[in-house]
């Protein structure tokens, strides 16, 4: 983290530009992405549910995004009365910046990466617990006894999500020996077999790391069936409920960017980043990043609109009754094969 905001801080002096022009290409990414994954959302909704979705403002409603965009920004930002006005403030821009930053270090292709940092698997997660500050600062800023009860769920859930995740990622580390992302990458070329998803070798458990790194992104995203930050059916809005306009349009354009950064750090962690899948195919760099990450983005969709809402205390016994043993038995698992081999 250190060695990042050193960089930065190195950045700023003596390439000012740079830094803007990466910043704004950045945000330019994660909103066009907010705002046509909520198409995306809709239609799959509509889908799955036997319903058309959005049909009326342009071709198969491909201008809604635009248009609700529109109206969230001409709707006026209030403030209610006896809440803390600065955090209440704060908390949409601090849920959506760790997004941004940690989107810089994800390398879409060997060259297409805003920074390449030694510790960027590091810094995603470091600026990752800011996420859940933000959001349980948005509830409690809001005085509202729903918004305060949803963000206290929302951090026993990302705490007991956060464990299993992060001893996935430390098996990670300990079998491929890096935490700098494009070298992950590099280490996976060769096609699928090489892929860290297919590689038992060290981790004869690769598909099951998988799954468990899959469902606490899920949770880490507050993603149903693991939506306790919003839980629209059980507490209002949950942390957002005080929310209107762009305040609670920055919240909902947080979401999608952590799943984009989410399904970002699951390609390159374990599906090859943008190495091509097999020999006969072209080597295409970011299409392949971007088709790989697109299909994990489609899948979280699929997984909103075909499960129920967990109970809130079904949700806490699968980490730590099932996720974390199965992770630490992972973790100890690879272990044994690298000291074997």
């Amino acid at each position: 983290m250190l060695q990042f905001l050193n960089k930065l801080l190195d950045l700023i002096s003596h390439d000012p530009w740079r830094l803007v022009f990466a910043l704004v290409v950045m945000v330019a990414f994660v909103g066009l992405n907010a705002a046509y994954l909520v198409w995306v959302e809709r239609k799959g909704a509509g889908r799955f549910q036997r319903r058309p979705g959005p049909t009326e403002v342009g071709p198969a409603g491909l201008f809604q995004p635009i248009a609700d965009g529109l109206k969230l920004m001409s709707k006026q930002l209030i403030v209610p009365a006896g809440v803390d006005s600065i955090l209440f403030r704060v908390a949409p821009l601090l849920v959506m910046s760790p997004a941004l930053m940690s989107l810089a270090v994800i390398p879409f292709s060997e060259s297409l990466a805003a920074r390449n940092i030694n510790l960027g698997l590091l810094m995603i997660f470091a600026l990752g617990s800011i996420n859940v500050m933000a959001i349980m600062l948005g509830g409690w800023a809001s005085r509202n006894k729903y918004a305060v009860i949803s963000a206290a769920r929302v951090v026993s859930q990302n705490v007991a999500y956060e464990i299993p995740m992060l001893l996935v990622v430390i098996t990670m580390i300990m079998v491929t020996g890096t935490m700098n992302l494009n070298e992950l990458v590099h280490q996976q070329a060769g096609y699928f077999w090489k892929w860290n998803f297919f590689r038992l070798d060290h981790n004869p458990l690769a598909p099951i790391t998988f799954l468990i790194f899959y469902i606490c992104m899920l949770a880490e995203t507050n993603r149903a069936p693991f939506d306790m930050a919003e839980a629209e059916s059980e507490l209002v809005a949950g942390a957002y409920t005080e929310y209107a306009g762009m305040g609670f349009g920055v919240f909902f354009m947080a979401e999608y960017a952590n799943i984009l950064l989410g399904c970002s750090l699951a390609t390159v962690l374990f599906l090859g980043g943008w190495q091509s899948p097999l020999p006969f195919l072209p080597t295409l760099g970011p299409l392949w990043f971007l088709l790989k990450m697109y299909f994990l983005v489609f899948s979280v969709v699929w997984v909103r609109w075909t499960f129920p809402r967990t109970q809130f205390y079904g949700l806490l016994n699968l980490s730590w009754k099932i996720l974390i043993p199965i992770s630490l038995c992972t973790l100890v698992l690879s272990s044994v094969m690298l000291k074997l081999l």
